[in-house]
């Protein structure tokens, strides 16, 4: 279960956004929302409408002169890009451009095996193919020692970037990057491709028209890809790129958009991101980027449509792969659930393919709320990738447990990490170390509405007024609407129960909302149930039908008690993991006999989701911290057991009685029960 909070946008703001920007009222809730609060800071965001001039990058006129001197004296060239689909994209786009010039030019990504950005052995061998120049795409701001060997070599480098600069630039004829310390160019924020793309505007004498035209399709699927902020200019750029893609003619373009289910239909940020992106991306993955490069650089429909369903096998490879490490974790914390009651989340397997652990865990975060780690071991290597939420920093977090690290690195979202041979317990340990001492109450998992919407509100006209706001993605999340008060009229499962469809009653208005990914058996309602809603909005049209589309993004019954709920589960879990809780917490925690059955016999044949059992009991008596108290004693006694996969509790039938007050959990909380009463009553001595 997410934590819940939703903006209250000052109706006056929201008012004058409505009358000085044209915007429908649900458009101008979600601006005010997001802080805007005049129709001046609406335009100025709104309304980018072209690339600011490249040159006021730093470097930019350096790196286009020492690349435009080396084409004019007919220098080979070599373009060194990156195994993701930012890196793939951006050397394909400096690439074409350069060979279109007549220049000599030919282009190197690294295999995944061979790690990120450039290494030695792969500059040996491009100086040994006569290559004069190097120009990095996506890669190289922290490639110290490896440009000193590019120019030892005899070579010569124009680095080009958008990560963050160490303290020390590399050895270069150029490098540019907007995040260098020195660079005051306006906009920081595009990825590899977009700065690749600003590159052959400057190599043009500077005007953007051309590259745009020829290359703004490539650049909007990478930077959709490399979930860089929406914002500016990226903003104008993903826009326009859509459009590009939308009525490509561009044959790699055609083929991803034919084996995604995108034929003749217009594509939106959500489309890219999880359909031609992800294809692009599993080249790397699972095969080879020059798979993806040729793709990308094909000029024929046949060829191009046998490469995209080979990119789609490979992903498909991918979603197979990362399944199976899923399905084992999952077998894992059934096995331990304590896996998941520590402050983060550890695991470490052997074989995890390292392509896909980071997707890994951005999933086990989503599906249960914290910080999560996750390492394999190949060939007696383990690495690993982390992923965060809140204001847990994955990078001090890191740095805290560098001890038990070969090499680390990172930022506060996200990090990648190499243990040393045995001291996986070491990590694990310095990992909970650090996340008690920094964060006494760990961040928790949170889904924040823009506003309340209220059922006047949910027309066709004002729903479709949120298209202005697009397109959307980091920094310009779609916009999430409160909903109070909605009965529930129907439940109904959609494709044999891995979706439901409610019929909902707010007011005197019904309406149809689905929730994806959750059966009518994980949701806590019942028909006849008051729930509140946090949804997303768009239009249905069906066969000349249009109809508001309301999308559940989570649901729970009217006036949930959720700092109760939260501030119990903690104490549940802290208790778990030995940490030391106020003697008055200890009786409140603790179930009677008739508790424990009561919740035994409310769990139906079937199975039941975790939440909804206890939400259904409807007993003021049996708090959250008791609930789990019980469940967990069942659990250890073999009465029932608990899928980690959706929380979903199920009976487990059994031959013999079992003696309640023998499971571990109670026979320790009695303990401590009894601990507080001798230490209370020494006191009253």
């Amino acid at each position: 279960m997410k934590k819940w909070s939703v903006g209250i946008p000052d109706k006056k703001i929201i008012s004058a956004l409505v009358l000085n920007c044209g915007v429908s009222s649900l458009a101008a809730a979600a601006l005010a929302a997001k802080g805007y609060s005049t129709a001046e800071s609406v335009i100025e965001s709104l309304n980018v409408d072209e690339l600011s001039d490249p040159f006021l990058i730093k470097d930019m006129q350096e790196a286009a002169d020492t690349i435009n001197s080396a084409i004019e004296n007919g220098e080979r060239i070599c373009i060194y890009g990156d195994y993701d689909c930012d890196g793939i994209i951006a050397t394909i786009i400096l690439y074409s451009y350069l060979l279109e010039t007549g220049a000599d030019v030919t282009y190197y990504i690294p295999e995944r095996s061979e790690g990120y950005g450039l290494n030695l052995k792969a500059t040996e061998r491009i100086a040994a193919d006569g290559v004069s120049l190097i120009v990095t795409v996506d890669n190289g701001i922290s490639a110290i020692s490896e440009a000193e060997h590019i120019y030892s070599l005899g070579m010569k480098l124009v680095v080009t970037d958008h990560h963050r600069q160490g303290e020390q630039l590399p050895r270069a004829e150029a490098v540019v990057d907007p995040h260098r310390q020195d660079c005051l160019s306006p906009f920081k924020e595009m990825c590899g491709a977009g700065i690749a793309l600003k590159l052959v505007a400057a190599l043009d004498g500077g005007d953007c028209t051309m590259a745009l035209e020829q290359f703004g399709d490539l650049a909007a699927i990478a930077t959709i890809a490399d979930i860089v902020s929406l914002n500016g200019e990226n903003r104008f750029l993903v826009s326009y790129g859509l459009e590009l893609i939308s009525n490509s003619d561009r044959p790699a373009i055609m083929a991803l958009k034919e084996v995604c289910g995108l034929k003749n239909k217009s594509v939106d940020t959500r489309s890219v991101g999880f359909g031609l992106a992800p294809r692009i991306n599993a080249s790397g993955r699972f095969g080879s980027p020059k798979t993806a490069a040729d793709l990308l650089l094909c000029e024929n429909y046949d060829e191009a449509i046998d490469i995209a369903r080979e990119l789609d096998r490979l992903n498909n490879v991918r979603k197979d792969t990362e399944n199976s490490i899923i399905s084992e974790i999952y077998s894992m914390i059934d096995k331990s659930p304590d896996i998941i009651r520590n402050r983060v989340i550890f695991l470490c397997g052997n074989d995890w393919h390292h392509g896909v652990i980071g997707i890994v865990a951005s999933r086990i975060v989503e599906q249960f709320g914290k910080p999560c780690f996750i390492a394999s071991e190949i060939d007696g290597e383990i690495r690993g990738s982390a992923r965060s939420l809140g204001d847990f920093s994955i990078f001090e977090a890191l740095s805290a447990a560098s001890e038990a690290l070969e090499k680390f690195g990172g930022h506060p979202g996200a990090g990648g990490f190499t243990i040393k041979s045995g001291m996986e317990d070491t990590f694990c340990n310095l990992l909970e170390k650090y996340a008690l001492e920094s964060h006494k109450n760990m961040p928790l998992a949170e889904i924040h509405a823009d506003s309340p919407v209220s059922p006047q509100e949910l027309t066709i006209e004002n729903i479709r007024g949120l298209d202005v706001l697009e397109p959307f993605g980091t920094d310009n999340e779609k916009p999430l609407f409160y909903i109070e008060n909605a009965q529930i009229i129907d439940i109904v499962p959609l494709s044999e129960g891995v979706h439901t469809k409610l019929r909902i009653k707010v007011g005197f208005t019904q309406a149809d909302a689905i929730m994806f990914r959750k059966s009518p058996s994980e949701l806590p309602i019942a028909i006849g149930d008051i729930c509140d809603l946090i949804v997303s909005l768009g239009i249905n049209e069906f066969r000349g039908t249009v109809s508001p589309s309301i999308l559940i993004s989570d649901i729970r019954p009217h006036a949930f008690e959720q700092s109760r709920y939260f501030a119990a589960q903690r104490a549940f879990e802290a208790f778990l993991r030995g940490e030391e809780l106020p003697n008055n917490y200890y009786p409140s925690m603790n179930p009677s006999r008739d508790d424990v059955v009561k919740i035994y016999k409310a769990i139906p044949d079937i199975g039941i989701n975790t939440d909804s059992l206890y939400i259904s009991l409807n007993d003021k008596s049996i708090n959250y911290c008791k609930f789990c108290v019980s469940i967990e004693a069942l659990r250890q006694l073999g009465l029932i057991a608990v899928s980690s996969s959706d929380s979903k509790i199920n009976k487990i039938s059994v031959n013999k009685k079992a003696d309640l007050d023998s499971a571990p959990v109670l026979v320790s909380l009695r303990s401590k029960l009894g601990q507080a009463i001798d230490k209370e009553n020494r006191y009253d001595r």
